[in-house]
Order: C-alpha cells, then sequence, then structure tokens
C-alpha cells in the first residue's frame, strides 16, 4: 500500500472530513463514497484495510461486522487535497444492499479486458489443479508452443487488417491479439493487473 501525507489534506472544507472515492483496483468498477477524518485515515494507514469516519456512526471499519473488508492498494489525494481516491481489493459487496457497488448497475459496465483476464485466471487455475476441459484457453496454456505460434499468426493478421486499413478487421484481429497475449503471459504467472501496473509507471515518461 502506498503512503499518504495527512499533513498535505485539507480537513478544513468539510468540517474536519475529506471524501473517500472507493475504486476496485483490478475491475475499476466505483465502489462507493464515504468520508474520513484525519483518525479514521490514520487507522486506515495503519490496518491496511478502509474507516470512514460518519456524522451518525463515528468511525467505523468497512466489513467489520459483515466481513466485506477492503484492503488498500493505493490512497491517492486530488489536487485540492480535499478528497482522495482508494484502490481496493473488496473481500465482497460495498453496498448494504449487497450489490458490488453503491452505484448499481451503471457502475458496473463491464471492463472487459479485466474480465477476460479473470476467466484465463480461472482456467489456469483449473489446469494447476489437475482438471482438463475441451476449451480452448486450456488448450492454448497447456502448449508453449502453440502460445507462441498462435500470438505470431494473430499478430501477423493484425498488421494485414491494418494495411488494408479495414477498421471491422483492425478491431477483431487486435481482440485477437490481446486473448492471445493475456493467455501467454498467464501461463508464466503475469496478469493484466502487472501490465497496468507498467503502463503506470511509464505515464509519465510519454
Amino acid at each position: 500500500m502506498t503512503t499518504l501525507d495527512l499533513d498535505a489534506l485539507d480537513f478544513t472544507k468539510s468540517a474536519g472530513l475529506v471524501t473517500v472515492i472507493v475504486q476496485d483496483a483490478t475491475s475499476g468498477t466505483v465502489l462507493m463514497l464515504a468520508h474520513a477524518d484525519r483518525e479514521a485515515l490514520q487507522k486506515t494507514l495503519d490496518s491496511g484495510e478502509l474507516h470512514f469516519r460518519s456524522r451518525t456512526r463515528g468511525l467505523w471499519h468497512k466489513g467489520e461486522t459483515s466481513g466485506n473488508v477492503q484492503r488498500v492498494v493505493s490512497l491517492t489525494p486530488d489536487c485540492d487535497g480535499d478528497a482522495v481516491l482508494a484502490r481496493v481489493i473488496p473481500a465482497g459487496p460495498a453496498c448494504h444492499t449487497l450489490s458490488q457497488s453503491c452505484f448499481g448497475d451503471p457502475a458496473l459496465q463491464p471492463d472487459t479486458l479485466a474480465a477476460l483476464d479473470q476467466t484465463i485466471l480461472a482456467r489456469a487455475e483449473s489446469l494447476a489443479a489437475g482438471n482438463t476441459t475441451k476449451s480452448y484457453t486450456h488448450k492454448l496454456l497447456s502448449d508453449r508452443n502453440l502460445r507462441l505460434k498462435k500470438i505470431g499468426e494473430e499478430s501477423a493478421e493484425l498488421i494485414t487488417a491494418i494495411a488494408d486499413n479495414d477498421r471491422e478487421r483492425i478491431a477483431e484481429e487486435a481482440a485477437d491479439v490481446f486473448y492471445h497475449i493475456l493467455v501467454a503471459v498467464r501461463a508464466t504467472g503475469i496478469g493484466l493487473q502487472d501490465i497496468r501496473d507498467v503502463l503506470a509507471r511509464r505515464a509519465g515518461e510519454r
């Protein structure tokens, strides 16, 4: 978990509180919004799990009763220092209604790459447990040479589609390349989030 400089936050605008926007670190889904004071944020830093301050409930630990805790990956203040983006790994639904997000269906529009990566991970774990199916993903995960061959083939097809300026084929072939790359890197223990982390580190270099 990254550190957070509490002295850099502005607790004066909302009577000692800052807004905390909670986001699923894996899918990018916005889970909930709450508030925290300095004590709550310090508890969060000390425990690695989100704590909030409510005008009615006082200091509270998210998931303390339900078990649906939110393990913090990073805490990032906004430009004004009066709000914090908390990226978390949730242990369960964020909302008291047992919905994944307090914002309902609009917030749950799928991150298709993250969903694909999770499916590939499930296939890899199934294979590691000794289970085999006729799924194409299992076949790829079981055959290193096939994985490498397919990346080459799909990349060549994408290059051809781009050369032909065929927009529909470009999108289709790019999707095939993404899929085969995710399977190939998953076979080595690398997932989509690892790739995202590298891209995030490189963002300032562009």
